[in-house]
C-alpha cells in the first residue's frame, strides 16, 4: 500500500484568530506553506463497547452507532488533537440510489460516509492559510503542515469527542482481512447511498488499483496576500483534477461490478493518494450526514 502524498507532518505557527458567533473555538492562524512527513500516533489502545446496527428503513436504509470504533486506536489526547474519544448517538439515513448526477463539493458541512463499523469519514479539515475562510486556502488534511494528531488509522477526535476518518482506516480494513490481492470489500456507504470500498476492485476480470485523477499542480503558489512556495500538498488548492490520468473520476468514483452489485453501480472508492476519501458527491447528500455544531 502507497502513501507517497498521505505520508506527511506537522509544523505550523498556530494562534487564536476569532471565535464564531456559534461560540466555537477560536480558529487557528496558521502561516506555514510547507507539507512534511506525518508523524502518526500508534495505534495501540484498545477501545471497548463499539455498537452499530444496520437496518432496512422504507426507501432507505439506518444505520445506528456510537461512532466508538472496532479497532485499537492511538492515545488520545495527544500533542496535536487535545480530546478524548466519547461515545455518540448517530442515525445515518441511507438513500437509496439514484443514476450519477453532477459533483457536489462536500465543503465543511457534510461528512462523506460512514464506514461499516459506524465510523464517519470527514475529510475536510477547518484549518486556513492565515486562519481565514474566505482566503481560498484550506490547509489539506493529510498534508503535514498543520498538527492535527492523527493516528494510524490516520484519523482523530473532534471537539464532542467523535472519532472520524480523514484517510485510510488502516485499522477497519485489517479487521474485514483485505489484502492488496483482493477486490475491497464494502466499506459501507456515502451521504448520498453509493456504496464505498478501498483501493482495489475487480476490473474485467483483474484485481486493478483504482487510482486518482487528481496531480499535484506545477510551479509556485501566487505569494503575496496568498500562500507562497511550490504546490507540494500542504494545501486542497495545489491539487488539480487531470480527467484520465487515474482510473476514478472527480469524485473519486466509478461503474464497477462488485460482489455486492453483480449488476454493477457507481461506487466511490478511498484512495492512496489525494484526495484519498472523496471530496464531493455525484448525488443528494442525506441531511443526517451534516456535521454537528
Amino acid at each position: 500500500m502507497r502513501y507517497t502524498l498521505l505520508c506527511l507532518a506537522a509544523i505550523a505557527v498556530a494562534v487564536p484568530l476569532w471565535v464564531d458567533a456559534q461560540g466555537r473555538p477560536p480558529m487557528r492562524k496558521h502561516t506555514t506553506t510547507t507539507a512534511q512527513p506525518l508523524p502518526l500516533e500508534s495505534a495501540n489502545r484498545t477501545i471497548t463497547g463499539a455498537a452499530v446496527s444496520l437496518t432496512d428503513q422504507g426507501q432507505g436504509q439506518r444505520l445506528s452507532s456510537n461512532g466508538l470504533p472496532n479497532h485499537s486506536v492511538g492515545r488520545f489526547p495527544n500533542r496535536g488533537n487535545p480530546h478524548r474519544i466519547a461515545s455518540q448517538d448517530y442515525a445515518f439515513i441511507i438513500p437509496a440510489t439514484r443514476a450519477p448526477g453532477q459533483a457536489t463539493s462536500l465543503g465543511l458541512r457534510t461528512l462523506f460516509g460512514v464506514a461499516i463499523n459506524g465510523v464517519p469519514f470527514d475529510p475536510g479539515a477547518a484549518e486556513f492559510w492565515q486562519g481565514n475562510p474566505r482566503s481560498g486556502w484550506q490547509y489539506e488534511a493529510l498534508g503535514g503542515a498543520v498538527p492535527l494528531g492523527l493516528d494510524a488509522n490516520y484519523a482523530h477526535v473532534q471537539p464532542s469527542g467523535a472519532y472520524h476518518y480523514h484517510g485510510i482506516p488502516v485499522g477497519l480494513l485489517t479487521e474485514l482481512g483485505w489484502s492488496g490481492a483482493q477486490p475491497s470489500p464494502l466499506i459501507r456507504y456515502a451521504a448520498d447511498g453509493y456504496p464505498i470500498y478501498a483501493l482495489t476492485a475487480e476490473v474485467n476480470g483483474t484485481v486493478t488499483l483504482m487510482t486518482s485523477s487528481y496531480r499535484l499542480k506545477s510551479g509556485n503558489r501566487p505569494g503575496g496576500s496568498e500562500p507562497s512556495g511550490r504546490h507540494d500538498g500542504a494545501f486542497i488548492q495545489d491539487y488539480q483534477y487531470v480527467a484520465g490520468s487515474g482510473v476514478l473520476d472527480e469524485c473519486n468514483g466509478a461503474l464497477v461490478e462488485t460482489a455486492e452489485y453483480p449488476a454493477g453501480t457507481y461506487a466511490y472508492f478511498l484512495t492512496d493518494t489525494f484526495p484519498v476519501i472523496p471530496r464531493c458527491l455525484k448525488g443528494a447528500a442525506h441531511s443526517s450526514f451534516a456535521k454537528r455544531r
